[in-house]
């Protein structure tokens, strides 16, 4: 027998595989702070996203009321009377379309997001309108809420 020799000792010098539990807490830890910081942003890119079925909601009934002053000369009031916008829901549900005001030459649209759907959370523009007068449209709240 080594007399340098102790049981036990081969075992210490080999290195030991994986990883130690401060290296896995330190991992979990970073994961957590990179995913905490980017979390709003993710969600705040899904409603951008999400606002564009409210704009392809409007663009419909804005298309289907110019059709009807086309033909009748003022603007519908009703939303049934449209055709091809006679739906109250955007494509995808999302938004609750109405007539905020209509007065034969102007028209005021509205599409608002419903209180029961995941839009519910976008503060800054639950509600986008479009207003017609006379062909020309203006939007609102913000173009910020119209961009894409």
């Amino acid at each position: 027998m080594n007399p340098g020799h102790r049981p036990g000792m081969a075992q210490r010098k080999s290195k030991a595989l994986g990883f130690t539990l401060i290296e896995i807490s330190v991992t979990v830890a970073v994961i957590g702070v990179l995913a905490a910081a980017a979390w709003p942003s993710q969600l705040a890119s899904l409603q951008r996203a999400r606002r564009i079925d409210a704009i392809a909601a409007l663009t419909r009934v804005q298309i289907a009321q110019e059709q009807y002053r086309a033909r009748y000369g003022v603007y519908s009031a009703q939303l049934t009377a449209l055709t091809g916008a006679s739906a109250a829901r955007s494509p995808e549900g999302l938004y609750q379309l109405a007539v905020l005001d209509a007065n034969g030459e102007n028209v005021t649209l509205s599409a608002r997001a419903r209180d029961d759907g995941p839009q519910r959370s976008d503060t800054d523009c639950r509600e986008l309108t479009l207003r017609l007068s006379q062909g020309l449209a203006d939007i609102g709240p913000s173009g910020r809420c119209w961009n894409r």
